[in-house]
């Protein structure tokens, strides 16, 4: 079988959030963001690793706070860099050797479905690096230096991110040793840097990542519409435990079970 390591960043400032609480950390009906960004992947029975990337400030009390949680998902921690590509390039040195792919997903993004993992990873398999993304459908506007419109952009073409953006192992590595100066803002431009094409596969407008109060309040919406199959069926434990012990384990299963 195809192995996979996903890595999680959330070492960012979430400077844009308006909260002390960092927004990969603050609660999503019942569950903290980052762990329902994760719980989709390390159920799977190809996801072999993975490694959520936290900051050095954050670390003493992101390990006390989910003391109970990090056993439970077998996910490493690792130490962040001052950017995201080094928070990345941080977790990749830790992948195991005999991983085939590294899918890296941002641990503010927990609206994320398993048909859309599954879509990824397959054209990933079959191009070498693949990401989701949605067509961009809005007008597009430049702004000018006096904060009036300088130009409409055609959105011909033009497609928004998203993640997982799943890269063949040694190609991600390769990817991260030449990127020298540049400034990239997620793995796919560095692949793109090396020369080597990225597919496009069509993602959700539903797999948004939460920035603000505005998209919080938004995931708490959208999180039922979000098609998933039954957790409880894909987190093996639950067949052989009852409900008093899932919560003393710090899993909520009346959130779990709705």
């Amino acid at each position: 079988m195809t192995s996979f390591a996903v890595i999680l960043p959330a070492a960012g400032q979430s400077s844009r959030f308006g909260t002390r609480r960092k927004k990969p950390f603050v609660d999503l009906k019942g569950r903290a963001v980052w762990i329902r960004s994760l719980e989709a992947f390390v159920t799977r029975d190809d996801v072999a690793q993975a490694l959520v990337v936290v900051a050095e400030a954050d670390l003493e009390d992101f390990r006390d706070r989910f003391k109970a949680n990090l056993p439970f998902l077998d996910v490493d921690v690792v130490v962040g860099g001052e950017t995201r590509m080094d928070s990345v390039s941080n977790a990749l040195k830790e992948i195991r050797e005999e991983i085939d792919y590294v899918a890296v997903h941002d641990a503010a993004r927990p609206l994320i479905a398993d048909k859309w993992i599954d879509d990824v990873f397959s054209a990933a398999v079959e191009h070498g690096a693949a990401i989701p993304a949605v067509p961009i459908s809005s007008t597009l506007k430049r702004e000018g230096s006096d904060g009036t419109i300088e130009t409409t952009v055609s959105r011909d073409r033009l497609w928004a991110a998203q993640t997982p953006q799943v890269v063949r192992r040694d190609l991600l590595i390769e990817a991260f040793a030449a990127r020298g100066s540049l400034v990239a803002t997620d793995e796919a431009q560095l692949v793109e840097n090396l020369g080597h094409p990225v597919r496009l596969v069509q993602g959700s407008p539903m797999n948004i990542k939460i920035t603000t109060q505005d998209d919080l309040e938004m995931a708490r919406l959208l999180i039922r519409a979000v098609p998933q199959d039954d957790l409880l069926d894909r987190l093996h434990p639950f067949s052989e435990v009852d409900p008093k012990s899932v919560r003393e384990n710090g899993i909520d299963f009346d959130q779990l079970s709705e």
